[in-house]
């Protein structure tokens, strides 16, 4: 179960957390979870060249370790990365010390100022405890639309279509840069990107 479209009442329940970015221009910005992966990071570096994109990519630990040339790249082609822990851990069901923990290993390879929770769980308590902690990464990024790119029982194009029909100025939307969302990620990728670039939609970065 998930909401496609961040629902007010979710976005008043964590209030220090960014759901969005407020803009009157034609700005949205594309996120992408999970990676680096050897295959669905390179297509979505591909695919973000041709339309001069800029992205913000919610890296795990782990696959830093794994495929760092491929973090590079990231960084040289001037997107933006943040910390998604290092093993994909989800808060709701780990201690906050032991959650904190697993934040700042991944910090040793990622360099980053923005954290990202995996599922979107985090629990009050571990919020207060980063918060309260400077040396960790203190903006917590959420988002306004879920594609939902990592549901295998969904279409490449009902994708596409969570994304185009829900969208607006200053939207921060999710994808996944990762084995189990690729099929669907080829299709609505390039797809969100040709429709909002014709639309006068210019892409950006988190800073």
């Amino acid at each position: 179960m998930y909401l496609v479209k961040t629902p007010f009442w979710l976005r008043a329940l964590y209030p220090g957390c960014t759901w969005k970015i407020p803009s009157k221009e034609k700005v949205i910005y594309l996120s992408f979870d999970d990676g680096p992966h050897p295959e669905a990071t390179p297509f979505v570096l591909a695919q973000l060249k041709k339309y001069n994109a800029k992205a913000t990519f919610f890296c795990i630990g782990k696959n830093v370790a794994a495929h760092h040339s491929i973090y590079d790249q990231i960084i040289q082609e001037e997107h933006a990365v943040g910390n998604h822990t290092y093993d994909h851990v989800n808060g709701w069901k780990t201690d906050t010390a032991s959650y904190l923990d697993n934040i700042k290993t991944a910090s040793h390879l990622i360099s980053s100022n923005l954290f990202r929770p995996p599922y979107g769980r985090i629990s009050r308590a571990q919020l207060k405890a980063i918060a309260a902690d400077k040396t960790m990464p203190q903006q917590i990024m959420m988002w306004d639309v879920l594609s939902g790119d990592f549901d295998v029982a969904l279409s490449p194009a009902k994708c596409t279509r969570n994304v185009i029909r829900n969208v607006k100025p200053g939207s921060i939307i999710v994808f996944h840069d990762s084995a189990k969302a690729f099929e669907r990620l080829q299709v609505a990728l390039p797809a969100t990107l040709e429709y909002f670039t014709q639309l006068g939609y210019r892409f950006e970065s988190i800073k």
